[in-house]
């Protein structure tokens, strides 16, 4: 393959044929790709904390963060093949994730376990609210596949905020 046949491949158009409209394929695959900024940004968030926990309850939350977090990582690839199977484009690198990411990163060096729990637990709260929102966008649009898998989605997150609530409740 010659430089020419390559950067022509390069700006090749991904054009995955949908029975939405450009303008539904448009919305959901941008309201999808913003998800899935928030769903890596607070998988790394969770990694986080899951790797700088400490105290009395260090077990109990280091493997629950590490749970956590490979369920919010199993999404992503979810997310982005629903983008690209109703012919959209998604996420392509860290800066482009950071751009768009709402879940606000934590860098300080360091949190107490029930600091990490709770903001964590609102973390999820905003997700979930969000999640409704696409899903409001997808019925909108009649895209009932998308609207189906965000639905679990849904009830991953009340879980993952279920245990961080009730693990946030102990007295230390």
């Amino acid at each position: 393959m010659d430089m020419s046949e390559a950067r022509s491949r390069r700006a090749a158009p991904l054009h995955t044929p949908s029975s939405l409209g450009s303008n539904a394929v448009r919305d959901i695959s941008g309201a999808l790709t913003v998800l899935l900024a928030d769903m890596l940004a607070l998988y790394i968030k969770t990694k986080n904390f899951h790797w700088h926990v400490s105290g009395p309850h260090f077990r109990d939350d280091h493997l629950m963060l590490d749970d956590q977090g490979a369920q919010l990582l199993a999404t992503t690839d979810l997310i982005a093949e629903r983008v690209r199977k109703i012919g959209g484009t998604t996420i392509r690198s860290i800066g482009h994730v950071s751009r768009l990411q709402r879940v606000l990163d934590n860098d300080a060096d360091y949190v107490t376990p029930l600091d990490m729990l709770a903001e964590l637990r609102d973390d999820n709260i905003q997700l979930i609210e969000r999640l409704r929102q696409t899903h409001e966008l997808c019925d909108e649009n009649r895209d009932v596949a998308t609207a189906s898998l965000i639905e679990p989605w849904i009830d991953e997150a009340e879980g993952r905020v279920w245990f961080l609530f009730e693990s946030g409740r102990r007295s230390e």
